[in-house]
């Protein structure tokens, strides 16, 4: 992700907080209408490319997309996977900025994990029913591995925290 999309996001939670409805209405109703792949399956779709250690749906462009950050050795990428068609679209290599900081911190997480993110979010979306997850992160919170799934059913948000280790 670009340091102006990161900010944009940061942005655009901090405004979601108060504002629960109208991004739903703006973004859930239309931008993932046309979703066919879920996070879970874009995690899965990404790991020919290394361990996924975070994935999120966002919007880049103007247009909605579906990226995973993964690590293979101590190399870290950004997979965008098709959220129509579950396939990888493209891989791009993170280098520097927030985006490696973001990634090395997600990696000490997922390095004390036993359980995968995308075994997590199964886990959260089960628990949720009717909710679909749009997001997910790791995070130590003293010291234990622990993956905040955020989830979306109509205008309803909620964060639900999977225990990793």
């Amino acid at each position: 992700m670009k340091k102006s999309t990161t900010l944009m996001l940061v942005a655009a939670f901090v405004w979601l907080l108060g504002n629960h409805a109208t991004w739903a209405q703006k973004y859930d109703d239309k931008a993932l209408k046309g979703v066919k792949t879920s996070l879970e399956k874009g995690l899965s779709a990404s790991e020919p490319q290394g361990k996924p250690i975070s994935g999120k749906f966002e919007v880049e462009d103007g247009k909605l997309q579906l990226s995973v950050y993964t690590m293979k050795g101590d190399k870290f990428s950004e997979v965008i996977v098709d959220h129509k068609t579950g396939k990888t679209a493209k891989t791009e290599a993170i280098t520097g900025g927030e985006d490696l900081s973001a990634a090395k911190s997600q990696s000490a997480a997922m390095a004390k994990a036993k359980l995968s993110l995308r075994s997590a979010t199964e886990k959260a979306v089960k628990a949720s029913k009717g909710f679909q997850a749009v997001s997910v992160t790791p995070s130590l919170k003293d010291g234990h591995p622990v993956a905040d799934v955020t989830l979306v059913k109509g205008d309803e948000f909620k964060t639900a925290s999977e225990k990793l280790d």
